[in-house]
């Protein structure tokens, strides 16, 4: 396996805050590493001269010298990195800078789950990325973002969307690659890129939820990712909603995988109406005003709007962001949802800013990025 080569110590805490705010001027980042300015410029010299660092034109006039400053900025393309969302059926991937910004996507079916199938899915996935990187530089890292449980950055050992039990996938592709590879939980890593490179990035708090195959939480406080082993089981999927509601697959009554997933709201119209409908095709109905789908949307939207409330009530965010592929649901049911939002909060509590992420699994493939940025960066700890 490739091996990650991150930054340490100052150099490191100086290429993140650049990464993460740049550009900014030497005395801004002397003030937030604790750096005197000439052990500033010895630090970053050798950061400038090897090309991770750049000076931009723009900067206030420093009245000593009697000339414009040049903050310092980070090229986002001396690096690219490959992210790849693995669902239950296919495989998606993205290309990005340093910065996670896209600027290449291509996606493959998954017919065999088999690990071996997959990781040469995953390699062709790459192989078709990287020859699109700028200038031909070679990838510096590439992340997998997969539904379940992962141990050490390589090991499913949990994954029921592909029904993986302790699959060593991290090092199946270490063998036919010398990019390093990281591996993390599909939900951890889109809120580290809602974190660092999303709506998230200004907020000491935030929350996300996330309605797809699945429903998910994941939750930033104090600026650091409350992460935990448990996050693989979707926890907040069975958290009660409505007592009047379908029952799950486990025979809770009106949880929140009953009325929010994909498949719950699918099949649910499918029954009212005696037909198959795909997700879309449910809602478009409901906002056109069909009579069955719509008390079911608007039911689901109620629903969602009850989880967003008990999320918040417990969690006290500053932003709550609402995500997946099934966040469409956000939109078309928006009435619904604020009434169910509003009903369980206080009339005196603060109103919470909402952001919608794109409903593809292309933000998902982009948290896979973010996860192999933030290694490069930081290391594995």
């Amino acid at each position: 396996m490739g091996v990650w080569r991150p930054l340490s110590g100052p150099s490191r805490q100086v290429a993140l805050e650049i990464l993460l705010d740049g550009p900014l001027s030497r005395a801004e980042l002397s003030r937030r590493v604790g750096l005197s300015p000439g052990s500033l410029t010895r630090l970053t010299k050798p950061m400038v001269e090897s090309g991770l660092l750049v000076e931009v034109a723009g900067g206030p006039t420093d009245a000593r010298v009697g000339r414009p400053s040049q903050p310092l900025d980070l090229d986002a393309d001396a690096h690219h990195f490959v992210g790849i969302k693995l669902t239950g059926d296919s495989a998606i991937g993205v290309l990005t800078t340093l910065r996670a910004e896209v600027i290449a996507s291509v996606s493959r079916p998954l017919a065999d789950p088999t690990p071996s199938v997959v990781a040469d899915v995953v390699l062709e996935l790459t192989d078709e990325l990287a020859v699109q990187v700028p200038g031909g530089t070679p990838l510096t890292g590439i992340g997998i973002a997969v539904g379940g449980r992962v141990a050490n950055g390589s090991t499913v050992t949990w994954g029921p969307y592909l029904n993986w039990v302790d699959v060593p996938f991290g090092d199946l592709l270490a063998a036919h690659t010398a990019v390093p590879v990281v591996l993390a939980n599909d939900l951890t890593s889109l809120t580290e890129a809602t974190h660092w490179f999303g709506a998230g990035r200004s907020a000491d708090r935030f929350v996300l939820l996330t309605v797809g195959a699945g429903v998910g939480f994941g939750l930033v406080v104090h600026n650091r990712i409350v992460d935990s082993p448990d996050v693989s089981l979707g926890l907040i999927g069975h958290y009660p909603l409505l007592p009047d509601g379908p029952r799950c697959d486990r025979g809770h009554r009106g949880c929140a995988l009953s009325l929010l997933t994909v498949s719950a709201i699918t099949d649910q119209v499918g029954t009212a109406l005696g037909r198959p409908v795909g997700y879309d095709d449910a809602l478009d109905l409901a906002a056109k005003g069909e009579p069955a789908a719509r008390d079911i949307i608007a039911r689901a939207g109620r629903a969602f709007g009850k989880l967003i409330a008990a999320a918040s009530n417990f969690t006290l965010p500053e932003l709550v962001v609402l995500g997946g592929e099934g966040v469409r649901l956000a939109e078309v049911a928006h009435d619904d949802l604020l009434a169910g939002l509003h009903a369980d909060r206080h009339p005196s509590a603060a109103e919470l800013p909402m952001v919608l992420q794109p409903a593809d699994f292309t933000e998902w493939a982009r948290g896979g990025a973010v996860v192999a940025i933030q290694t490069f960066v930081l290391g594995i700890e």
